[in-house]
């Protein structure tokens, strides 16, 4: 059974051990869905007299005695930059899970950086995850920006021109295709709003593998509806792929909110979104159902949350709360193409 260095589920592909890679830290808060964010909370430990994180230095603050992102960012040290080539065994990474690669505070020299660290360890796959899929796209269009890089930044990465070099030859001799077929993109989607707003960026973005990532989730999202281009008459299903123009997503993930503040997930949501992608041979992964979970599926004592529709969610903590839905675990993933596992 693999040892996984992440509890974050969807990290845990069968045949790659999952991971949590934050060469960029620091984020700003962007929509509902960034109220509670456990990275938050962590960034604010972190920097707390950690001698060997001081890169998280003025990254958060305190607002009425929660720590609340500033819109500073930071890179890592070039050890954390390089990690992923010391990796021998292939992993699934989770980049930046203490941050957003595409906020508009990284600089672009900073994500050439990161690209090209995932172009050279293509035993790996990366996946990213942002709440600026405009950005994301316009980076994605420029078309190998790894090339970017030059010669004096590689020799602080590697620490000497020698090493430099050699990683520079070995670049050059294993081109690949762009997109990167090892990187998989997304977008989180925690309502309807944000799924009209962000999956059309999303679904016309160059990359191996597009998906979504429905946690928290904080209201119905109807896949059905989804405007395009935020145009009322320009709708598609993006699990499909309707229109010409348009790829379609390749996975869905979804989950409800944990941690001390954590707000109750309607059941109907999640079996919407699971439904959907039933429909649509679309890969579904239930990732949790947090703080709260429908009383159908757990035993127990709580406090109870009665939705108006008259379901019922009840308080009884992530681990017991679990991840079965009608109890069954969904637990799936995109079929992984062009990624070497040598």
């Amino acid at each position: 059974m693999t040892k996984h260095n992440t509890g974050i589920e969807w990290t845990h592909i069968p045949g790659y051990k999952g991971e949590t890679w934050n060469p960029i830290v620091g984020c700003s808060i962007d929509s509902p869905g960034c109220k509670n964010c456990y990275a938050m909370r962590r960034a604010n430990r972190l920097l707390d007299g950690n001698p060997k994180t001081p890169h998280y230095a003025g990254t958060t603050k305190k607002v009425n005695g929660k720590p609340v992102w500033t819109g500073k960012v930071a890179r890592a040290s070039e050890k954390t930059l390089t990690a992923p080539l010391r990796w021998g065994k292939p992993r699934a990474i989770f980049v930046n899970s203490m941050g957003d690669l595409f906020h508009e505070n990284v600089q672009d020299e900073w994500i050439d950086e990161v690209f090209y660290m995932m172009h050279m360890a293509a035993r790996h796959i990366f996946i990213i995850l942002t709440k600026r899929p405009e950005r994301m796209k316009k980076y994605m269009e420029d078309l190998s920006p790894w090339h970017r890089v030059k010669r004096p930044r590689l020799n602080e990465i590697f620490g000497s021109e020698e090493r430099a070099a050699s990683a520079d030859y070995f670049s050059m001799v294993r081109e690949q295709p762009w997109p990167l077929p090892n990187v998989w993109l997304g977008v989180s989607v925690e309502d309807q709003k944000r799924a009209d707003e962000r999956i059309p960026y999303l679904l016309e973005t160059p990359a191996a593998v597009r998906f979504i990532s429905c946690e928290p989730l904080l209201g119905v999202v109807d896949l059905n509806t989804a405007e395009m281009n935020n145009d009322p008459n320009l709708k598609i299903n993006p699990l499909r792929g309707a229109l010409p123009a348009f790829q379609k997503l390749d996975w869905v993930i979804a989950g409800g909110e944990s941690g001390p503040h954590a707000r109750p997930m309607h059941p109907r949501w999640l079996r919407s979104l699971r439904d959907q992608c039933q429909a649509a041979n679309t890969p579904f992964f239930f990732k949790q159902w947090g703080e709260w979970v429908s009383v159908s599926e757990v035993e127990g004592a709580g406090p109870s949350y009665y939705f108006e529709s008259g379901a019922t969610v009840r308080r009884v903590g992530k681990a017991r709360a679990g991840r079965t839905l009608d109890g069954i675990e969904h637990t799936e993933f995109p079929k992984i193409n062009g990624v070497s596992n040598e």
